[in-house]
């Protein structure tokens, strides 16, 4: 009889071991549906390299620079500005001026080929401007830049974003992510 109990508690001990496990593991999906949406909402800034598919059009399809006032110019309907908007944004504005004039029923698709740079500043060995990879985090960019220096703080790190350049510099962790234009300053430490 004491062996069939012991089992039993054996049982429930294995069930709210896995109960825990897996509310463990949940906070873990929030995040990873969290950056999957900042993904999604990037905005298109000066510096971006942006493929252009016109759907059944290949003389209007190729890849453009958004140049230093935000304007992108494509074959038949110009200056485009663009810099601000989601890629959908973009699109749907391509669309529109293809269809207004030009094309019947335009099918247009954006993607981004090169995203702008990220800058890092401060108490790093190669301070500059790096290629923004997708999902870099802070470490990875100080990492790119050579790693902190001997006098270099990962407990005082501050950064400015691109697409809020109004907004003072905000206080930011190594595992934080980095969006391109973003303008990272690693502070000395004290001793």
């Amino acid at each position: 009889m004491t062996e069939v109990v012991l089992r039993r508690w054996w049982v429930y001990f294995a069930l709210i071991v896995m109960m825990a496990f897996a509310g463990s593991l949940l906070p873990a999906y929030a995040q990873n549906t969290t950056a999957a949406q900042n993904t999604a909402a990037y905005k298109l800034g000066v510096g971006d390299k942006v493929h252009v598919t016109v759907f059944n059009e290949p003389d209007l399809t190729g890849d453009f620079d958004v140049n230093d006032q935000g304007i992108v110019s494509l074959p038949l309907i110009g200056q485009v500005h663009i810099a601000g908007m989601t890629l959908s944004e973009a699109q749907d504005v391509i669309t529109k001026k293809y269809g207004a004039n030009y094309l019947v029923n335009p099918r247009v698709n954006i993607q981004v080929q090169n995203y702008r740079p990220f800058f890092i500043i401060g108490e790093v060995r190669s301070p500059g401007s790096y290629p923004y990879v997708n999902g870099m985090t802070v470490l990875n960019a100080v990492a790119v830049a050579g790693g902190f220096t001997p006098r270099g703080n990962p407990d005082n790190i501050v950064v400015k974003h691109a697409n809020n350049p109004s907004a003072p510099e905000q206080q930011i962790g190594e595992n934080d992510e980095v969006q391109p234009g973003d303008i990272i300053t690693i502070h000395q430490r004290l001793f």
